[in-house]
């Protein structure tokens, strides 16, 4: 392994938590009982840092002990046990408890069953209004059990799929919980998404049932969806049954059946014990070329990678409230309703991140009483360019962490939460993907915040860094690869008999080692540094950037709103990178503010990686998740044709597209 000397200076921690905290963590809680019992190394003394760095060399050296051990220390409740935790390690293809059954939805839910939490908030539901409303865990359980009942009557066995066309309402949690009771296979896109995008998810997996609303309401204005509804069900002929949830209050189209008479009944619910592997739901790639990948996970990795997250890194459970912006479009939404197996209250906010103005999700923190908040990059980055004094103008007293993901959290967004929020706040960037519905690095309550890293790799997550030629890396950019298999990676992707479309996307570069498609720097003191795509990556002369570095230095300049950097490798052997930009109100592109853009790049990362144009455009086009689109923007820029470089049902508007085509072919 090739290590970086260690600088002269290690940097001075923007937040280092208290002893107390360390103390009452989860994590140094189940160290210390996995000491006890599994042979897990015990706790350094005074030293969390040393003591987590321990933890997680045994996690992925002794993968099956950590597993087993985590397993028995959370109460996951198998109905029939196990023959081992990892029979296969072969990735992809690892068979993981095999033997074993058990339901997510059961685990969701065992908070109802503790009579003095049951009349409790489980779910607290807030719109642009933002006042809370809530749903007690015994109600969410009833709902959650005539649902169920419904569904079985409707003829859905265990593996039917199971649709949602859902803004972030508890019917959606209440119809994912019942899914997964019976064993169907859940699945959900967001009522923003249009037909064509819905139906490119949908009609992979033939759904038997869809739930849907008849519109949504987002930035004030109501938005009638009744069209988009005919058209998706013109185009799923698998369906038996639609359900009409009437968020605007219109009368159920001719032929669905009501919500509100399939969840009246006062049935107990029935937990289907399906097998640890047996799907639970299908998520979708942001798709950019061809038809989104559909994602396959499991009840069991879930369940387990879930627990691990929630309880170990975000050290959630009774007695917190956890908030995350996010639509039922996005891994987060999943990730958000898993809050429940822990049994905190779950915070879900159906709205515009920015109504009635830029603060608006700190004044949900704040009306909820949120102690974990998640939200993305791009919203700190906002408010912070907006202005917004989220310490001085709201009582966020009982928020204990700001977590952000989406993209890196650059370290003016650091700086910014920690003056502007709360010096003693634990700030956690993290990162992961849909592919495995988890993190790979970031939250850890017992270790310091570092401006601009995430604190640590996650336990049971073997990640390093690689270089080209698969050696690890310490100091330095390489590929973030996993090298062992976590128990939330796909079981498979739909419609892939042959698990072609799985090796390209994940296994090609290093077979049988996870490459995810992202340049990380693990530093020496085991914090990670995400620098963007390895796949957009930006490489003047040798010298590699990513290009979350570019849009930090230049997205401080109050002139540009967003911006978007491509580097193309040219035919002649050249290297052309472009700057996009997109102006604020009333900026100019003149030569001053071209000196300025270039001058901060300079100045701030490196001469070599000053653009070769800065070029002004409308808007910068983005996946419907949010994302900037980089790889299928360079392919347009190399010549590719727009029907085979992107799937414009994956963009959030496919018609800023074509410029870049049309660059491409004029150059």
């Amino acid at each position: 392994m090739t290590t970086a000397p260690q600088p002269a200076e290690t940097p001075e921690p923007l937040w280092t938590p208290g002893a107390d905290r360390v103390a009452r963590a989860q994590v140094t809680r189940f160290q210390a009982w996995a000491a006890e019992r599994h042979g897990a190394p015990a706790a350094v003394p005074g030293d969390p840092a040393a003591s987590y760095a321990a933890l997680h060399r045994w996690s992925v050296g002794e993968l099956e002990t950590f597993w087993q051990a985590f397993a028995e220390w959370s109460g996951v409740r198998f109905s029939h046990p196990y023959e081992r935790v990892l029979a296969d390690r072969s990735m992809p293809g690892a068979t993981w408890f095999p033997g074993a059954t058990l339901n997510y939805a059961e685990h969701a839910l065992r908070a109802a069953e503790d009579p003095g939490r049951a009349a409790g908030p489980a779910l607290l539901h807030v719109d642009e209004t933002h006042e809370p409303s809530p749903v007690t865990w015994t109600e969410l359980r009833r709902q959650v059990g005539s649902l169920a009942d419904a569904l079985r009557r409707l003829g859905v066995r265990p593996g039917d799929r199971v649709s949602g066309y859902l803004p972030n309402v508890p019917q959606a949690v209440v119809a994912l919980l019942a899914t997964a009771a019976v064993g169907g296979v859940w699945t959900s896109c967001a009522p923003d998404f249009g037909a064509r995008s819905v139906l490119d998810r949908f009609q992979q997996v033939e759904p038997v049932v869809l739930f849907t609303v008849d519109g949504y309401r987002y930035g004030g204005k109501e938005h009638e969806r009744a069209g988009t509804v005919t058209e998706l069900r013109a185009g799923l002929p698998t369906l038996r049954a639609v359900v009409h949830i009437p968020l605007l209050g219109t009368e159920a189209p001719e032929g669905a059946l009501e919500w509100d008479d399939l969840v009246s009944s006062d049935v107990e619910p029935v937990f289907e014990q399906v097998p640890f592997d047996h799907p639970l739901w299908v998520l979708y790639s942001s798709g950019t070329t061809g038809l989104p990948k559909a994602i396959v996970q499991s009840q069991g990795g879930i369940l387990l990678e879930h627990l691990k997250q929630l309880s170990l890194h975000c050290d959630l459970g009774p007695g917190d409230r956890f908030f995350w912006y996010t639509s039922t479009g996005w891994m987060m939404w999943n990730f958000l309703v898993s809050g429940l197996l822990v049994g905190s209250t779950v915070v879900l906010y159906d709205g515009s991140p920015g109504h009635p103005d830029t603060a608006a999700q700190w004044r949900i923190a704040e009306r909820t009483g949120t102690t974990l908040y998640g939200t993305s990059a791009a919203y700190v980055m906002a408010c912070r360019k907006a202005e917004v004094h989220p310490g001085r103008d709201f009582d966020l007293s009982r928020v204990k962490c700001v977590a952000t993901t989406g993209s890196p959290l650059p370290p003016d967004g650091f700086r910014w939460l920690h003056e502007e929020v709360a010096e003693d706040m634990w700030i956690a960037s993290v990162s992961g993907g849909t592919d495995v519905c988890s993190c790979f690095a970031g939250a850890v309550p017992t270790l310091p915040v570092y401006i601009g890293e995430l604190q640590a790799p996650c336990l049971g997550t073997d990640l390093q860094a690689w270089d080209p030629h698969g050696k690890p890396v310490v100091g330095e950019v390489g590929e973030l690869v996993v090298t062992n298999p976590m128990p939330s990676m796909p079981i498979r992707f739909w419609n892939d008999p042959e698990g072609t479309r799985y090796r390209e996307s994940y296994f090609e570069m290093f077979p049988g080692v996870w490459r995810h498609g992202d340049w990380i720097t693990l530093t020496p003191r085991g914090s990670v540094v995400i620098h963007g795509r390895s796949d957009s990556t930006l490489n003047r002369q040798g010298v590699r950037m990513g290009s979350a570095d570019i849009y930090e230095v230049v997205e401080r300049l109050p002139e540009i709103r967003e911006s978007l950097v491509i580097g193309v490798e040219q035919p002649d052997g050249g290297y052309w990178m472009p700057l996009f930009v997109h102006l604020a109100p009333g900026a100019r592109l003149d030569d001053a503010l071209l000196d300025r853009i270039k001058r901060t790049i300079r100045e701030n990362l490196s001469p070599r990686h000053v653009p070769d144009e800065v070029i002004e455009v409308p808007a910068i086009p983005h996946t419907l998740t949010g994302k900037r689109i980089e790889v299928p923007v360079k392919r347009l820029l190399q010549g590719t044709p727009l029907e085979k470089a992107v799937n414009p049902g994956s963009v959030d508007n496919a018609d800023l597209l074509k410029f870049y085509e049309e660059l491409g072919r004029t150059r």
